[in-house]
């Protein structure tokens, strides 16, 4: 059970993590979106930004807000089916302890 929940927290982290991400990115294609592509856009490069053409910023980002949704949709499977899986369990646990209390009484 304690397996679980650290599994469905790390999910649910990183599926918090990749929505932050995507909500970004949706940010980002928005203000794209206003401007020309004769307006200097600038990419983050690790530590560098680096000049770059606005129409391969827009596929480029376009391309990561795919990724990321793909990735959101399998982690929120993920988290449904651990959910599924820890009440399952503590069903059993009930089950088996409720015997063992009656019997106690």
């Amino acid at each position: 059970m304690q397996q679980l929940q650290q599994t469905l927290q790390a999910v649910t982290s990183q599926k918090q993590q990749l929505e932050i991400e995507l909500s970004e990115t949706d940010r980002a294609l928005g203000e794209l979106d206003k401007i020309n592509d004769q307006t200097p856009v600038y990419k983050s490069v690790g530590s560098l930004l680096l000049k770059s053409e606005r129409q391969t910023v827009l596929s480029e980002l376009k391309e990561r807000k795919e990724l990321l949704g793909t990735r959101i949709t399998v982690l929120g499977r993920q988290e449904e089916r651990t959910r599924e899986r820890m009440k399952e369990l503590q069903t059993k646990l009930q089950e088996k302890l409720r015997p063992a209390s009656a019997a106690a009484s």
